[in-house]
């Protein structure tokens, strides 16, 4: 599978060792998928704490160092679980090839976030500086 021109507009400003494994998971992933976000504005990130999709201020998409995807199957976004589970295994395998440390959502204990991708923070502490306009 290719990114989509959607995809690759969502990849804008987020960090370039981010950008490859996206790119090398969607040849690998045996499901399509799509990348919803990816840097974001801190009043886009208020917004989403607001309505219950996200429980930090703190987060990696506010640096460039997140990614947000969903599964397409048939055709469709899906945001089922099963398939989030082989798109993870194509961006680990994909992080793993690179060298770049990388987190799924989907394996954290609590608030389980199947869409997210993030740079390992160790491996890769955020700037200090936080995109505040308003994203496009």
């Amino acid at each position: 599978m290719q990114i989509d021109e959607r995809s690759l507009k969502k990849l804008e400003g987020v960090h370039a060792d981010l950008v490859r494994v996206v790119q090398r998971a969607a040849e690998l992933s045996e499901v399509d998928f799509i990348v919803t976000e990816g840097l974001r504005t801190m009043k886009r990130q208020r917004e989403l704490v607001a309505a219950g999709a996200s429980r930090t201020l703190s987060s990696r998409h506010l640096t460039g160092h997140a990614i947000d995807f969903a599964p397409v199957v048939g055709g469709e976004v899906t945001w089922k679980w099963p398939p989030f589970f082989l798109i993870a295994d194509a961006f680990k395998r994909a992080a793993r090839e690179q060298g770049v440390s990388i987190v799924w959502g989907g394996d954290w204990l609590r608030f389980k976030d199947g869409p997210h991708i993030e740079l390992e923070r160790k491996a890769y502490p955020a700037a200090d500086k936080v995109r505040t306009e308003v994203a496009a």
